[in-house]
């Protein structure tokens, strides 16, 4: 860390923490939470006009394999970059600064890909969208967190997580009309869908605007009046906005201020204060990675070689899909501040794990068609849906605030990378093989990662349910606090 500026105690946290919800949480939640509906829309449509895109007449020439496969890995490969070079300069900078550059950075990309004319353009594009959607992880992640008042925390960050689904949902729909030849042709109905993730994303750009730094981030970064002063204007509107008034909190934390944290501060805290953590936030995330980067990419490939569903038909399974995802943290979610974190996280993963290998067994012996495989699909996700958006939870609030957002990036770029990056291009070639039996070893592999992840967090999950960040990891730069630090 740099040399610290001076020493200063602070209520901010607890003012933060004992906000009752009001419409300004509303604000920070459609403001920054809509990003995942960005992804969703981004990752569902590519799955979807992948086989339209390698029709002759589409305007570019390339495989669905190479889509699917190659394309898909290097979007994954552009979030874990993105998420580690843009996470490091949200630690930085602030959370304001870098979550309106990384949206930027997606919206350009997107852009660039609707007029793609040849294979290579669009994988350089898809990678440098991935730069764009990894930057935001980390950035909004960490800002929702230091927001979001410590009772509700698990179940807000739960849903938005989860409102991936709701662009998954659209893009699958949007993807019907784009590929239906009768409405656009095949050269122009792909870029269509992409130029609407553009307009979308504008829309959430001038939203965000009105949404405020960290205070979190601004005390320890030499900000400690602007801070205070941001806090109270958010009190005063959350008083005028529920008619309430707040009471007054004495608890405080003694924060030595620095102007930056270096990178290797940040891994040191990271691999060997919380060597446990770590093991957990890893199996977390290559769980869920590869169960859904490496399946639900190719999921409309699924249907169209096993069960012969044409390709403009898969976005209705699709459809179908995406709801369960979604309906898994809206339903599940607020069980994870009031059962706990340790027993809703640990029993999704093994949940999930256990239904998907009920349902390889099915598809191997043949008792599964188009309609009851995306029946058991939505059954399985429902709960590794929930499990998944809670890893994103876990890093985010179980290492220090000064390491919150290089956190998350580093769990998410490992663990995609294992997931995301070999899961595509694995599963694309055994989906390719149109052999059962390759399909099946792919549906076996996602499931025991998810168990295991499942076990693992049976044991090391921390019991964070409703309490102060500062609480489950105390800052690198505190002095003294009312929590005593964990190490482990």
């Amino acid at each position: 860390m740099s040399a610290p500026t001076r020493t200063i105690e602070t209520s901010v946290p607890a003012r933060l923490d004992r906000l009752p919800w009001s419409k300004w949480h509303w604000t920070i939640v459609i403001g920054l939470g809509t990003v995942w509906i960005l992804d969703g829309l981004e990752v569902t449509i590519v799955g979807n006009i992948a086989s339209r895109l390698a029709e002759k007449g589409s305007g570019i020439t390339i495989t669905a394999s190479q889509i699917t496969g190659l394309g898909a890995a290097l979007y994954v490969a552009g979030a874990c970059t993105g998420a580690l070079f843009f996470g490091y300069l949200t630690d930085r900078f602030g959370r304001k600064k870098l979550f309106m550059i990384t949206l930027l950075v997606y919206l350009l990309a997107t852009a660039a890909t609707a007029f793609s004319t040849t294979a290579g353009m669009f994988f350089v594009f898809r990678f440098i969208t991935g730069l764009g959607i990894g930057g935001e992880y980390a950035a909004i992640n960490s800002a929702i967190d230091e927001l979001i008042p410590s009772k509700y925390r698990g179940r807000v960050d739960l849903i938005i997580n989860g409102t991936f689904w709701i662009g998954a949902a659209v893009g699958a729909m949007v993807s019907i009309v784009v590929l239906n030849k009768n409405f656009l042709a095949a050269d122009v109905g792909w870029r269509v869908a992409f130029g609407l993730g553009v307009v979308f994303g504008l829309v959430i750009l001038l939203v965000r605007r009105n949404v405020p730094e960290s205070p979190r981030w601004m005390f320890i970064h030499g900000k400690d009046r602007e801070a205070d002063k941001l806090v109270s204007d958010i009190e005063g509107q959350v008083e005028e906005q529920t008619g309430r008034s707040l009471e007054k909190t004495d608890r405080t934390i003694e924060i030595e201020q620095h102007k930056t944290i270096g990178f290797f501060t940040i891994a040191k805290s990271v691999l060997t204060m919380y060597p446990r953590r770590t093991v957990l936030g890893l199996s977390l995330f290559i769980g869920q990675a590869f169960l859904y980067n490496a399946i639900t990419f190719g999921f409309g490939s699924i249907l169209t070689t096993f069960f012969k569903v044409p390709s403009g038909d898969t976005g209705y399974y699709y459809v179908v899909i995406a709801l369960g995802n979604f309906l898994g943290p809206l339903l599940l979610g607020k069980m994870f501040d009031t059962v706990g974190r340790k027993p809703m996280i640990a029993g999704t993963y093994i949940m999930s794990g256990v239904l998907l290998f009920g349902t390889a067994w099915l598809f191997k012996d043949g008792h599964l068609d188009a309609k009851t495989l995306t029946a058991c699909w939505t059954v399985v996700l429902f709960f590794a849906s929930a499990g998944a958006s809670a890893a994103y939870l876990t890093v985010s609030e179980i290492f220090p605030m000064e390491t919150r957002a290089m956190a998350i990036a580093f769990f998410y770029a490992i663990g995609t990378a294992l997931g995301g990056i070999t899961g595509p291009l694995l599963f694309a070639h055994l989906t390719a093989s149109g052999k059962v039996n390759d399909t099946v070893v792919a549906f076996a592999v996602g499931a025991a990662l998810m168990t295991l992840a499942g076990i693992v967090a049976a044991f090391l999950a921390v019991d964070a349910e409703q309490k102060s960040l500062e609480d489950i990891a105390t800052p690198l730069s505190a002095r003294s606090s009312a929590a005593a630090p964990a190490t482990v």
